[in-house]
């Protein structure tokens, strides 16, 4: 019933974006163009569709043969402007994801900025000491003052946006009907399997254009790791029979974590906080008294790559909270092998503006 009241917003909400996109497909507020290959992943919705493990597969393919840089706005940050995130940085001051990606990738350049136009010439900045071969915008496919060159578009495969609304009676940030700007759409989160007739389905649901590629991924689950001890759990672990683990999550889809961990205990019990939640020292308090209310005497609280960010650097958590506290790293898969088409087609996008970037600067060299 409340729903009803929320469709004249929604209805506003969809003027003023369609608008928006028009005054840019009409090219009367202008997409900037730098001469670095950018790709930028995003989605269409609210809600985690895997940005950031997506964001993470790039970097993972490009830094071997690149100079990789990466930047999002920072989401939930208490800082403002332009912002290099080091591994000393802490999720409040740059964003848990951005954080993450740091941690994950220390040899890679990564920055904040709300404003990605500023971000990109700050990292472009002939005075820099590195200046990137390949800049990876995360969650920017609304982002359109920037012209990338791959536009990735993620959609969750459970979630699918075909009967879904704009906000904010629905998920949709813009009307399904711009998912035409990709040049790229990934169904993420996907079984381990998908049959040739369901792809078909789904490639007639986003309406696939000639130019499109459409792609599917899942989600690998890799072993637990510690947040604060070095203490790894070996095999034996888990064949206890009262082991039980307390997840806590604050993300957006944390029941796929709870799904794939009771394939390794039955005794789970979850605690959910919303996405890109900070944790209080109110929430860290019912935390301890959840996990200390568990009779097990084998028993770990497991949280997410993400959230972890969050509590490493909080001081009041007891010993026995640090020394019982890990987290469930993540990596995408394509599947059907579909990964070395798209990894061929990142590979040649890069590789090609790379070199006519490397040939344009020799050419006016040479003039001046």
């Amino acid at each position: 019933m409340t729903k009803i009241f929320l469709y004249p917003l929604s209805w506003l909400y969809g003027i003023a974006v369609y608008f928006r996109n028009q005054m840019y497909d009409l090219n009367l507020l202008k997409s900037k163009e730098f001469d670095v290959p950018i790709v930028s992943v995003g989605n269409i919705t609210v809600g985690g569709t895997g940005k950031t493990p997506h964001v993470e597969y790039l970097v993972n393919l490009l830094r071997d043969k690149f100079k990789v840089a990466t930047l999002s706005r920072g989401y939930k940050r208490n800082t403002t402007g332009f912002r290099y995130v080091e591994t000393t940085s802490t999720a409040i001051e740059v964003g848990d994801e951005p954080l993450q990606i740091k941690n994950k990738f220390q040899d890679i350049v990564v920055a904040v900025c709300e404003n990605r136009v500023v971000g990109a010439e700050k990292l472009l900045n002939i005075s820099n000491k590195i200046i990137p071969d390949v800049l990876l915008l995360d969650d920017a496919f609304q982002h359109r003052r920037i012209t990338p060159g791959i536009n990735i578009l993620l959609i969750d495969y459970n979630r699918q946006i075909k009967d879904d609304t704009l906000l904010p009676v629905g998920r949709l940030r813009e009307s399904a009907e711009q998912m035409r700007r990709a040049n790229i759409i990934i169904f993420t989160k996907c079984f381990n399997e998908i049959t040739p007739i369901m792809k078909r389905i789904l490639m007639k649901d986003v309406e696939l254009k000639p130019y499109q590629k459409l792609y599917f991924t899942t989600l690998n689950y890799e072993k637990l790791e510690p947040v604060f001890s070095a203490k790894k759990l070996d095999s034996r672990f888990y064949k206890k029979e009262d082991l039980t683990f307390l997840i806590v999550a604050g993300i957006a889809s944390p029941e796929l974590i709870q799904t794939y961990l009771k394939q390794l205990s039955k005794r789970t019990e979850m605690l959910v906080f919303p996405d890109h939640h900070y944790y209080t020292s109110e929430d860290i308090l019912s935390i301890s008294q959840k996990f200390e209310s568990i009779s097990s005497k084998n028993k770990i609280i497991i949280t997410t790559e993400k959230d972890a960010m969050r509590l490493k650097d909080r001081d009041d958590l007891t010993d026995e909270f640090r020394e019982a506290l890990y987290y469930l790293p993540v990596k995408v898969m394509f599947l059907d092998d579909e990964g070395k088409s798209f990894n061929k087609k990142i590979f040649n996008y890069v590789g090609e503006n790379k070199s006519n970037r490397e040939l344009y600067k020799r050419k006016n060299k040479r003039n001046s």
